[in-house]
């Protein structure tokens, strides 16, 4: 009994699986969902017309055997007056029983007459609407596919123009917008540094000028106190 349930249960599994993945596929290409619904009302519609055929001959049949039960009816009520009109009273008894008989026929085949023409004609009905609903699932097929497919381009459309999105462009001109700022802080750079290093230079020039001038001075400066010094001596040996 356990593996019995196990094996509904599991069976029940696969034929859920089973729903979802054709579900999945129908979504994917609707114009199969639409052409099964168009095959199985199609084959509704040729079994209901068999059916249909069946309901309208029984119908005939119905009908046939009242419009004979009618004139058979028909003709025994002239007998029977004819029996009466010439006291034929053992014919008349005969007729009258024949009479009764048939009028009970009559009745009860125009009963089944009206419910065969009601079936037929409700069948008939039927039939026109599934027809009516096939030829508007058809025309609706061509109409929403038609949609689908507009719809499916326009996302392939939209997936494209994602795919051509200006971010590589800005980030590639951006990468040489920064290349193009580090060219130009180099060549200031550069400028600057020539610039530092030519100052360097001139302060180191000047520096070496004014250390010539006052080695100039101190020799002068020298020469001076020499010169200073001889004459005081020439004077003191006069």
């Amino acid at each position: 009994m356990a593996d019995n349930a196990i094996m509904g249960r599991l069976w029940n599994l696969w034929t859920g699986f089973v729903a979802l993945w054709v579900t999945d596929i129908e979504k994917q290409h609707p114009e199969i969902a639409y052409q099964n619904s168009i095959a199985s009302m199609t084959e509704k519609y040729a079994k209901l017309k068999q059916a249909s055929g069946r309901i309208i001959a029984r119908r005939l049949e119905i009908e046939d055997r009242l419009q004979s039960a009618r004139a058979e009816l028909e003709k025994v009520a002239t007998q029977l007056n004819a029996a009466l009109g010439t006291n034929q009273d053992d014919l008349a008894l005969v007729l009258i029983q024949k009479k009764n008989a048939l009028d009970e026929d009559v009745k009860a085949l125009e009963a089944d007459f009206q419910e065969a023409d009601t079936d037929a004609e409700e069948a008939k009905s039927q039939l026109l609407e599934i027809k009516g609903e096939i030829d508007r699932l058809k025309a609706e097929k061509d109409r929403m596919i038609a949609k689908f497919q507009s719809a499916e381009a326009r996302l392939k459309i939209q997936e494209s123009l994602d795919g051509l999105s200006v971010d590589a462009d800005v980030k590639a001109l951006s990468g040489v917008r920064d290349h193009i700022k580090g060219r130009v802080a180099e060549a200031k750079l550069g400028a600057e540094l020539r610039r530092s290093d030519l100052d360097v230079r001139l302060q180191s020039l000047t520096r070496s000028g004014a250390a010539v001038t006052a080695r100039a001075q101190l020799e002068q400066m020298k020469k001076a106190r020499a010169a200073e010094a001889a004459g005081g001596t020439s004077g003191k040996s006069l």
